[in-house]
C-alpha cells in the first residue's frame, strides 16, 4: 500500500490522480489532500477518500470545511496555510507526493518533499523552471525518486533506458525530441498575429485548458518552459533538446539514440496515462484511458518550429543558456504579459516584446537559495508591470 499526499487535489491533475487511485483501492492510500480555496470539492473528495489531513490555503474555506467534516463525523484534521502544505508533504508515513499545485505556491512543499526523500510525482513547472538546480540537488542528496507527470517529460522518461543516470553519452542517447502541437496559430500569417484576440488564442485545436496555459500554447512559451524542465530532468544541454511540431499530439515525445533508433511514446491525450505510469513505476496499471486507434489517426505530421512565428520559444532557449535567475525572470514576465493580453491591455505579439525587455533590464543573479528566485520573480513582475503601463500611455 503506497501512502500518498496530493498537493492540489481540486485541480485537473489532482482530479485525474484521484480518478486513477480510485481504480486501485488495494494499492494506494490517501494521507492528505490539499487545495487553495475550493472547500466544497475538497469536502466531496474527503468523503470519498477519507484522508487523515485536508489542507486549504484560504482560512475562511478551511473553517467551512472544518464544520462540514465535523457535521458528517469524518475523522479528518483540517489544516490551513503554507506551512501546513510543507507538513503534509513531509509526513513520515507519506511515501509519495503528487506535486500538482500550480505556480510559485507549489514550490516550497515540492522542494520539501524532495528534501525528505519522498517519491515526487512532479507536475509543478515552476519548481524546475525557477529553481531547477536547487531541486535536483535536493533529490540527489536525499535519495528521492523523481517522476515527471507532464505528458512530454513522462514520454521521454518512458523512452530512455531504464538505468539512465543523467549521462546522455554513456546511455547512447544523442537527442531529446520534445513534441509540440503548434497551437492555434501554427499556420497563421505573421501579419495576422498582431491582431489576434484572447478568444482566438485560447481556442486550442487539441486540448481544453485554462486561458493562461492556452495562451502559452499559442505563443509556444509552454514548450519553452518544458525545454528548461527537460534540461534539469534529464541533464540535457540546450543543444540536445529539439522541439518538434506534431499537430496530432499523439506522439508525446521521443528519444533519439546514436545507433539511429528513435523511441517514441504514443497514446491518447489523457493525463491519466502519465499519472498511472508514475504512480505504479516501474510497473504499469490500468488508467481508464482508451487504447490508441492507429487506424483512426491515419497519419502523423512533423515540422520544425518557426522561431520568427514563436519568439517566446527562442527566448526560453536564451534563458536556459543564460542560467541563474534568467529563467525565473522569463517565467514571471510571461505571466504578467499573458494576464495583460487577456485583459486587452497589450497585443499578442507584445508578449515576447515585454519578456525580452524584462530579461534585458533586470540583472541576472546566481541562484544559491529559494529566496534568490523569489526575489527575481518579484523584480521581473515589477519591471513587466511598468512595461505594460508605459505601453498603455
Amino acid at each position: 500500500m503506497l501512502n500518498i499526499t496530493v498537493l492540489g487535489s481540486t485541480g485537473s491533475i489532482g482530479k485525474s490522480t484521484l480518478d486513477v487511485i480510485a481504480r486501485h483501492p488495494d494499492r494506494y492510500r490517501i494521507i492528505a489532500l490539499t487545495a487553495n480555496q475550493q472547500d466544497e470539492l475538497l469536502f466531496e473528495q474527503c468523503k470519498q477518500f477519507r484522508p487523515y489531513f485536508a489542507v486549504l490555503l484560504d482560512e475562511s474555506a478551511a473553517d467551512r470545511l472544518r464544520k462540514r467534516v465535523v457535521a458528517v463525523g469524518l475523522d479528518i484534521e483540517v489544516l490551513c496555510g503554507k506551512e501546513a502544505l510543507v507538513r503534509v508533504a513531509t509526513l513520515p508515513e507519506v511515501h509519495a507526493v503528487m506535486a500538482a499545485i500550480v505556480g510559485a505556491a507549489g514550490m516550497r512543499p515540492t522542494l520539501a518533499a524532495a528534501e525528505a526523500g519522498k517519491k515526487v510525482l512532479l507536475a509543478n513547472k515552476e519548481t524546475l523552471v525557477l529553481a531547477g538546480h536547487l531541486f535536483m540537488d535536493a533529490v540527489r542528496r536525499s535519495g528521492a525518486v523523481l517522476l515527471p507527470i507532464d505528458s512530454e517529460h513522462n514520454a521521454i522518461f518512458q523512452s530512455l533506458p531504464h538505468d539512465y543516470a543523467g549521462d546522455m553519452q554513456q546511455s547512447g542517447v544523442c537527442k531529446i525530441l520534445l513534441t509540440a502541437s503548434g497551437g492555434p496559430f501554427r499556420n497563421t500569417s505573421l501579419s495576422d498575429l498582431q491582431n489576434v484576440t484572447p478568444d482566438q488564442a485560447c481556442a486550442h485545436p487539441n486540448w481544453s485548458m485554462g486561458r493562461k496555459i492556452s495562451v502559452d500554447s499559442a505563443s509556444m512559451m509552454n514548450k519553452g518552459l518544458e525545454v528548461i524542465e527537460a534540461h534539469w530532468l534529464f541533464n540535457a544541454a540546450a543543444d540536445d533538446i529539439q522541439v518538434v511540431v506534431h499537430p496530432q499530439s499523439v506522439i508525446h515525445s521521443m528519444v533519439q539514440y546514436v545507433d539511429g533508433s528513435v523511441l517514441a511514446q504514443l497514446g491518447n491525450p489523457d493525463m491519466r496515462t502519465p499519472i498511472a505510469y508514475a504512480l505504479a513505476w516501474p510497473e504499469r496499471i490500468e488508467s481508464g484511458v482508451a487504447p490508441l486507434d492507429l487506424f483512426a489517426i491515419a497519419k502523423l505530421d512533423f515540422t520544425t518550429p518557426d522561431f520568427e512565428r514563436f519568439p517566446c520559444l527562442a527566448l526560453a532557449y536564451r534563458a536556459l543558456r543564460a542560467g541563474g535567475t534568467v529563467p525565473a525572470l522569463l517565467n514571471a514576465a510571461n505571466e504578467v504579459a499573458v494576464a495583460a493580453f487577456l485583459d486587452g491591455r497589450i497585443a499578442f505579439l507584445d508578449i515576447p516584446r515585454l519578456i525580452e525587455a524584462v530579461i534585458d533590464e533586470v540583472p541576472r543573479q546566481e541562484v544559491y537559495q529559494l529566496q534568490d528566485v523569489l526575489d527575481a520573480d518579484t523584480a521581473s513582475r515589477v519591471a513587466a508591470l511598468v512595461w505594460v503601463e508605459q505601453k498603455a500611455k
